[in-house]
C-alpha cells in the first residue's frame, strides 16, 4: 500500500510571508492618487515626530513602502515636503472662514469666538503644531509662507472688524495693523501650544480662554486705533 504523500505544514513565517505577499498585491492595486494620500498621511506623522530632516530610507519605512515606490509617488524629498505642507499646514485652513469673519450680521464677538474655537479644534492639532515648529527649526519656509498666504490676510480682516465694530480707523503701516491682530491670534496659538505640546494641565477650559482673550481683545484694542478723523 502506498503512503499517502503528506501536506506541508504551514508554518507561522510562512503564514506571515503569503500575509505580506497579499498586503503588497493589494497596496499595488491601489490608484495613485489613494496611494499617494496614504504615504502623505504617514509621513506627516513621522515628520511631526522626528522632525523634517530625515533620511528618505527612514521615511519609507515609515510609511511602509520602498525608497524606490516613495519617489516614484514623489519626485523628491522637497517634494513630498511640500506635499505635507499643501495637505497639512494649508490644506486645513478652510475659506469659508474668512466670509464668516465678515458676517456683519452675527454680532463680532461671537464672529471671532467662534472663528477661533473652529482654528483651535480643527487646525491648531498637536500633529499640526510640531510640523509647524519643526519646520522652522529645520530653517524650511512653511511658517512664514502660511503666514504671509493665510495668517496676515484673517488678521486684516479681524483689525478692519473691530475697527468697524468701533468706530475707529485702521491703521496706515500695515505691519502695525497685522501686529495688533497678532495680539488676538498669538494668544490663541500658544494656548494650544501650552496644552497640546507642554501638557499644561488647567481646568479652565480652552473654549472659556478663548472666550476671554476675545472679550480683552475688544475691550482694549479701539483705544490703540486712529480715529476715524486721522486713519
Amino acid at each position: 500500500m502506498k503512503t499517502p504523500l503528506r501536506q506541508p505544514k504551514k508554518t507561522p513565517t510562512a503564514g506571515r510571508a503569503t500575509a505580506t505577499r497579499a498586503t503588497l498585491k493589494t497596496r499595488q492595486r491601489l490608484p495613485r492618487a489613494e496611494r499617494q494620500a496614504l504615504v502623505l498621511a504617514k509621513a506627516a506623522e513621522y515628520f511631526s515626530e522626528h522632525g523634517l530632516n530625515a533620511q528618505t530610507r527612514a521615511i519609507a519605512q515609515a510609511c511602509g513602502v520602498s525608497q524606490r515606490l516613495l519617489y516614484s509617488l514623489f519626485q523628491s524629498k522637497d517634494a513630498l515636503i511640500e506635499e505635507v505642507y499643501n495637505r497639512e499646514i494649508a490644506g486645513l485652513f478652510q475659506a469659508i472662514w474668512f466670509v464668516k469673519l465678515k458676517d456683519r450680521s452675527v454680532p463680532l464677538e461671537a464672529r471671532l469666538n467662534d472663528f477661533y474655537r473652529y482654528y483651535y479644534e480643527s487646525l491648531l492639532t498637536r500633529r499640526w503644531l510640531r510640523l509647524f515648529l519643526y519646520s522652522s527649526l529645520d530653517g524650511l519656509r512653511m511658517a512664514p509662507i502660511y503666514t504671509n498666504a493665510i495668517v496676515t490676510h484673517a488678521l486684516e480682516i479681524i483689525v478692519e472688524e473691530v475697527a468697524y465694530d468701533s468706530k475707529r480707523g485702521v491703521p496706515a503701516n500695515v505691519d502695525e495693523l497685522t501686529e495688533i491682530g497678532w495680539i488676538l491670534h498669538g494668544a490663541v496659538s500658544h494656548l494650544a501650544i501650552r496644552r497640546r505640546i507642554y501638557a499644561n494641565e488647567n481646568t479652565v477650559s480652552p473654549e472659556r480662554v478663548i472666550e476671554m482673550s476675545v472679550r480683552s481683545f475688544l475691550v482694549s484694542i479701539p483705544e490703540m486705533l486712529p480715529s476715524l478723523q486721522t486713519a
